[in-house]
């Protein structure tokens, strides 16, 4: 049994990461200070033995008392409407966040893990997205808030690995989905369901030909844990290998869901990424992980939550 924190231990990620490590005997303290995630999300964690929350932004300093063996960091807006509404905050939290986590693992001799992501390869000129590939990005664009911030958390994160040889391990997350999404959180999985279960228009940005590799929540905490627990420092991309383009997502999503939505078009948003697709090789060798769900059943199983929590 280990004594874990998970920063962003609210959010829609963090809150299936802490369950999942309460269910396999982990003590764990979840860190969120609320501003995208949700006590609902975790409310159901609150009476089992183990589990605590603290309400707290780690853009200021961390204190948590006692022994911790695990510090992961996954505090931060993390879909475009979040972080363009919240750009210097996104700034913070890959920052300051990452520094005031770094910190506690140091101080308490505990491995750290960042949850990084896909956007650190920003619109690439490489595909599929191998770890080895340096990334496209425009520092001074909207976007660049959230893929500096996580470019910079990597660098901080090794730079603590090598100067002050911290236990680190560097994830790397690809587009992810399930139940707990917010219905309103401007990503394209949430956006299409949403729209589609309440007869409204899904909207496409772009002419939809755009790919996405989609990867369902369940999946991706196990490789989440498949690198925590292993030896491989990374960084380590976790995601769905399958690539759809956002015209075929929004097909499935109107099968999925029976509705007779019709789609409709808008300008396609400041340096949205043509084509995202991971490469998993070092996940599936060194890991042993790849996904299970198909994204037809993922899509099923988010849907229902949906349909229950919309009413």
């Amino acid at each position: 049994m280990a004594r874990v924190v998970v920063t962003g231990g609210a959010g829609f990620l963090g809150s299936h990461l802490c369950e999942t490590l309460l269910d396999r005997g982990d003590e764990v303290l979840a860190v969120d200070n609320l501003v995208t995630g949700d006590v609902g999300n975790i409310e159901h964690l609150f009476a089992r033995p183990g589990f605590t929350f603290v309400d707290h932004d780690v853009s200021t300093f961390i204190w948590v008392p006692g022994p911790v063996d695990v510090v992961l960091h996954f505090a931060s807006p993390a879909s475009p409407v979040d972080y363009l509404e919240m750009p210097i905050q996104t700034l913070k939290v890959g920052s300051l966040g990452t520094h005031n986590s770094l910190g506690l693992a140091k101080a308490k001799g505990a491995r750290f893990m960042l949850a990084s992501t896909s956007e650190v390869y920003g619109d690439p000129q490489v595909h599929p997205q191998p770890e080895t590939y340096w990334g496209h990005v425009n520092p001074v664009g909207p976007r660049g808030v959230y893929d500096e911030a996580k470019r910079f958390a990597e660098a901080m994160t090794m730079a603590y690995h090598r100067y002050h040889g911290l236990d680190v391990r560097l994830l790397r997350i690809f587009n992810t989905y399930g139940p707990r999404m917010r219905a309103q959180d401007g990503r394209v999985v949430s956006n299409f369901l949403v729209q589609a279960l309440q007869g409204k228009p899904l909207t496409i940005y772009g002419d939809g030909s755009q790919s996405r590799s989609f990867c369902y929540v369940d999946d991706e905490v196990r490789g989440i844990l498949a690198l925590l627990d292993g030896d491989v420092v990374g960084p380590v991309n976790i995601g769905n290998p399958d690539e759809f383009t956002v015209r075929e997502l929004a097909e499935l999503v109107l099968e999925v869901t029976g509705s007779e939505s019709e789609v409709v078009h808008e300008p396609l948003p400041v340096d949205d990424p043509g084509q995202r697709q991971p490469d998993i090789t070092l996940a599936r060798t060194a890991l042993g992980w790849q996904p299970r769900v198909a994204l037809r059943e993922g899509l099923e199983r988010t849907a229902a939550w949906f349909r229950r929590t919309l009413g």
